[in-house]
């Protein structure tokens, strides 16, 4: 399987590389030195986002399914997004000139209050109804988006909040991508403890009695999920369901052992993205869908679908 998904992302690769509005082809890199340039301005970081952010957003997708002990919720949807938005729009607001840095910081800050506060919400919540997690995590995003955006109708900045709500790689060049690397590389070390979150996944009480630090995990988990989400809004905006879709349909091929299963999911991940990427920039050329929407149509699908097995099990 890794196999196939590995061809089927370097073919998607090499597609992304000569699709768009102005098409290439390799005699044009050859022969014309704009063509060469827009590649590697546009294009290639163009691919390379797309690639690091889904595959980044599902891996932390995951982890806080772990954390949660809940398979549908994902940190787009459930606060983290949500959070990382508002705290961009307020860092603007109070400080618009400060460093992108300072930006990403106050998003990363504001992602972990919110993954905590959900994390706090739906501890009460009774085991033997799951599908109130998901449901409790949809109304707390919705609510802080709903801040998000009365702050931004007061102060007149409706567009630029719709930007961060918004993920989509149209205007990914180079110099404008590179801190999706330090996404991806927070996301990966999630890797490093990946026997650990898999013994968390049995309830606190057991980790504890199989020696686990558990409040030491919990936080490393936060804190790739805050970093991740905060440096994918600041970036790209939201790209949504992708890290719930992604770790429902690897967890039914590869079971709850996440030292095996993240590498899988990352590599679904990145092609969910960058194929929905590629469908947007084709599908009504020369105009473009935004990727989070092509990625929010067939994940709403799926999502509904995993709500209605998951009610008839329960």
């Amino acid at each position: 399987m890794r196999l196939a998904g590995l061809a089927l992302l370097a073919a998607l690769f090499c597609l992304s590389l000569f699709v768009g509005n102005a098409p290439l082809s390799p005699a044009d890199l050859l022969h014309d030195p704009a063509a060469r340039d827009l590649l590697l301005v546009s294009r290639l970081p163009r691919t390379l986002a797309a690639v690091l952010a889904g595959a980044a957003l599902a891996m932390t997708g995951q982890i806080m399914q772990i954390l949660a002990r809940n398979r549908f919720v994902e940190p787009m949807t459930a606060g983290a997004g949500q959070s990382a938005a508002l705290g961009i729009l307020l860092i603007t607001m109070l400080a618009p000139a400060a460093a992108l840095w300072i930006k990403m910081s106050v998003a990363a800050l504001a992602a972990l209050a919110g993954s905590l506060g959900l994390i706090v919400l739906i501890r009460p919540l009774p085991p033997t109804q799951p599908l109130l997690v998901p449901l409790v995590a949809l109304v707390y995003g919705g609510v802080i988006g709903a801040v998000a955006t009365f702050i931004a109708y007061q102060d007149d900045m409706m567009q630029y909040l719709g930007i961060w709500l918004t993920g989509e790689f149209s205007g990914v060049l180079q110099g404008r991508y590179e801190l999706l690397w330090l996404a991806g590389l927070a996301a990966g070390a999630s890797w490093l403890i990946a026997d650990r979150l898999t013994l968390l996944a049995l309830g606190e009480d057991a980790a504890r009695g199989l020696g686990l630090n558990v409040r030491a995990v919990t936080a490393a988990g936060l804190a790739a999920i805050s970093v991740t989400t905060a440096i994918v809004v600041v970036t790209l905006g939201s790209i949504p369901f992708v890290g719930l879709v992604v770790p429902n349909l690897v967890a039914r091929i590869t079971g709850d052992n996440l030292r095996r299963a993240l590498p899988v999911t990352a590599l679904v991940g990145a092609i969910l993205v960058l194929g929905a990427d590629i469908l947007g920039r084709t599908l009504r050329a020369p105009f473009e869908i935004p990727a989070s929407s092509m990625v929010a149509l067939v994940g709403a699908v799926i999502f509904i679908v995993l709500l209605s097995q998951g009610g008839r099990r329960a």
